[in-house]
């Protein structure tokens, strides 16, 4: 009998399991294996893409992963162009805004969800990190930075929602990052007006959290995190009331892009390159 060669062999076995799941004999080739691995990357356009202009410098990455996803809204118009070009567009006003107008190194947040569903990489090296399991330092949620990344949303939704295929976006994105982290959703996913005192993300998107949550837990399957994010010692007010909670939050302004503070004096003592 002539020998059959390892590659023939295992050509042949795929062939024979490719007809048998063709002919309903299997349900899937690696169904369980690619359940187990958690959520796909979404589509996440790369700075490169959306034509960022260089930082001023490269941005610090932590040797861990932060505990918890700040959802903000931009704070700009619910109307005007929703395709990809205006997406990028809106990463770039946004960069613009937060280097020219606050001084910053670069773009604050990590990640920036427009209104059209497409998500688009934030500040410099925030998708390697977060694939690598580690954290860029933003700037996007005072005193929070170290251990928080930030999720622009784009619009304002303090009377309304965000559209279906914004929030199927953020869904997908939070997904993936509570995987890549290992963060449990029902705990790590938080408005900003939840570390400081600001109606950031809108009250309507914030009430909607809880839902978000739950769909984002529905993504990652019912499996059980391998890191729970506990609270941090997060520090007080000034007038010492705790951050937030939608105590005494009030919206800032008529100014795109600016819904609360993002920087603060712990932010700078502890990391002054976090601008």
């Amino acid at each position: 009998m002539p020998a059959i060669s390892r590659r023939a062999f295992l050509s042949s076995a795929y062939l024979s399991v490719a007809l048998l799941s063709a002919q309903g004999g299997i349900t899937s080739l690696a169904g369980p294996a690619l359940a187990a691995r958690g959520p796909r990357r979404p589509r996440v356009y790369t700075r490169s893409e959306w034509r960022a202009d260089p930082p001023a410098s490269k941005a610090d990455v932590l040797d861990r992963g932060p505990d918890r996803l700040v959802v903000h809204h931009t704070a700009t118009a619910n109307t005007g162009a929703a395709d990809l070009e205006a997406a990028f567009r809106l990463s770039r006003a946004i960069q613009r805004y937060h280097m020219r107008r606050n001084g910053w190194e670069d773009i604050g947040e990590q990640f920036t969800v427009s209104r059209g569903g497409y998500v688009m990489e934030g500040r410099n090296r925030s998708l390697p990190a977060v694939e690598a399991g580690r954290h860029v330092l933003g700037a996007q949620a005072a005193d929070h930075n170290d251990h928080t990344l930030g999720v622009e949303t784009e619009g304002t939704y303090t009377s309304c929602l965000p559209p279906a295929r914004q929030l199927a976006a953020l869904t997908s994105l939070l997904a993936w990052l509570c995987d890549a982290y290992e963060l449990d959703p029902r705990v790590a996913i938080v408005g900003h007006r939840d570390l400081n005192r600001t109606a950031c993300p809108g009250d309507r998107l914030y009430a909607y959290l809880p839902q978000l949550r739950a769909d984002v837990a529905r993504r990652l399957g019912g499996r059980a995190p391998r890191r729970l994010a506990a609270a941090p010692p997060w520090p007080a007010l000034p007038d010492g009331s705790p951050d937030g909670h939608g105590e005494g939050v009030a919206l800032v302004g008529d100014l795109p892009f600016e819904h609360g503070p993002a920087v603060g004096p712990h932010d700078l003592t502890r990391h002054p390159r976090v601008l």
